[in-house]
């Protein structure tokens, strides 16, 4: 019986991860046609994965809200875009030029998203169809704008961003001198330096209202505050320093620093949970497993072809900082009253109205939320990429990043962190491989590129065409379409 039950769970499990099993094959398939090292493939998915899962992630809470997979996020692109053009019009650069963009971009794309929040409450059902024709609706505007108004209307006076005869914004602009690179570059010992007097602040914050008996002082506050501050001062030791400096992190001793930290982790939660809270039904059996498969995997690292990858590859910090910042937000704006309401209307409007919830006003934030996090993606892109297409960078935004959440296992109704962090490295495996795999198939790589374009829009259609299939069998049992849809989580 037991046997039989777990033969279920890994056939349920399958039948669920059918689209993300698939296209990991079709990526091995893919590696082991191309011939590609591992170390240039390694090193490209890298790259992609500190360039693009930003994005993918702000594709979560709209799916969570029940606005379905939001092909509007198009028009976060465009703030940022709007902004990065007069950033570097004005000349700034470096890290404080981008937080200029940031500060341009986010009031443009809260407006944005409330627009569009809006225009979905009178539309709804049929939102991410509103979404995709919004988005050219959105182009054309961006298009008039740089085309005609700035330069034609709005006088702008740079040769090196406007086309010869004064009027319209140049195909391309290069962001070599100025924001290229401008979070990648980030020393570690800067981030540490930031962080610990952003904690401090907020410690000293949260101790005054202690004493004025309007916050409660937690053990989360001193621990949270201790370990930022031996970080702190571990870095003022010579040889940390020297480490701290570097603005690339090698991937073995990021590897090896989230094994160590993962591990301590779990050591901590055996001891809390079994001597300070003498917890006796806790289980160690899971953490001490994912101990050692942490040791496992250490030791793997010094198989000679394995730690060659390792060793060659390099990340850059700040970019992988913030989209684990984003995955914690994903997760605990669930924990609050707002991501309550999402995840009730998500499942049912009606039962969210008779809770008493608003339910456009709930929907119309979780389309700012998503639009504002569209538009910093959009700027960890351009910062990256190093060149802003000023005419295509934005055109297909939407169609790459949901394509690549819904490889990773995630639905119309149902979206996670894991899901998109899996869908970004499985679609940028097969975008790195595929014109090399199509070369030695076929002696021509532009067939790999094709594949690729098609398998990105072919799964967007599987995904919907499966979402409609399942509305119309509700329908036919007579269930409401809003009802009965899986559970949403963010995990």
């Amino acid at each position: 019986m037991k046997m039989k039950t777990s033969i279920n769970k890994f056939g349920t499990y399958l039948f669920d991860n059918k689209v993300m099993i698939a296209f990991a094959l079709v990526c091995l398939a893919a590696i082991i046609i191309s011939g590609s090292p591992m170390t240039f493939i390694v090193d490209g998915v890298i790259t992609r994965i500190g360039r693009n899962t930003f994005t993918v992630l702000a594709l979560i809470i709209p799916v969570i809200a029940g606005l379905g997979l939001n092909f509007g996020m198009v028009i976060g692109a465009i703030a940022a875009q709007i902004a990065l053009f007069w950033v570097v019009h004005w000349g700034f650069g470096g890290f404080g030029g981008m937080m200029l963009c940031v500060l341009i971009a986010t009031p443009i794309a809260t407006f944005f998203g409330y627009l569009v929040g809006k225009l979905f409450n009178n539309m709804k059902g049929t939102e991410m169809i509103a979404g995709l024709i919004l988005g050219y609706f959105a182009d054309g505007l961006y298009q008039l704008l740089f085309l005609v108004i700035i330069g034609g209307v709005i006088p702008v006076d740079n040769p090196t961003l406007i086309i010869s005869h004064g009027v319209g914004v140049k195909n391309t602009i290069d962001l070599t001198g100025n924001l290229k690179y401008s979070i990648d570059n980030i020393r570690m010992v800067d981030i540490i330096t930031v962080a610990f007097y952003a904690v401090l602040v907020i410690t000293v914050v949260k101790g005054v209202l202690h004493l004025l008996k309007r916050y409660s002082f937690k053990r989360s506050d001193i621990i949270q505050f201790a370990i930022i501050a031996v970080a702190f001062a571990l870095s003022y030791i010579p040889v940390v320093e020297a480490f701290l400096f570097a603005d690339r992190l090698v991937l073995l001793d990021a590897v090896t620093i989230g094994l160590i930290a993962f591990a301590v982790f779990q050591l901590f939660k055996i001891i809390q949970k079994k001597i300070f809270k003498q917890d006796q039904n806790y289980s160690i059996l899971k953490p001490l497993l994912i101990i050692g498969l942490c040791a496992v995997i250490y030791a793997a690292t010094y198989i000679p072809s394995v730690e060659l990858v390792l060793q060659t590859v390099k990340l850059p910090v700040l970019p992988f900082l913030l989209i684990a910042a984003l995955c914690l937000f994903n997760q605990k704006i669930l924990d609050t009253r707002l991501g309550q309401n999402m995840r009730t209307v998500g499942q049912s409007q009606s039962v969210a109205m008779a809770s008493g919830i608003n339910v456009d006003q709930t929907r119309v934030i979780a389309m700012i939320i998503s639009t504002v996090l569209a538009s910093w993606g959009q700027l960890i892109y351009l910062q990256n990429i190093g060149t802003f297409a000023t005419y295509g960078a934005h055109t297909q935004i939407a169609q790459f990043a949901i394509a690549a959440l819904l490889v990773g296992g995630a639905s119309v109704q149902k979206a996670n962190n894991k899901q998109a962090i899996i869908g970004v490295i499985l679609f940028h495996t097969l975008f790195i491989v595929a014109p090399q795999a199509g070369k030695n198939l076929f002696d021509n790589a532009q067939i790999g590129e094709y594949f690729r374009v098609f398998v990105s829009y072919g799964v967007i259609a599987l995904s919907l065409a499966m979402h409609a299939w399942t509305l119309a069998k509700k329908k036919e049992e007579g269930q409401p379409p809003e009802q009965g849809l899986e559970s949403l989580e963010v995990g």
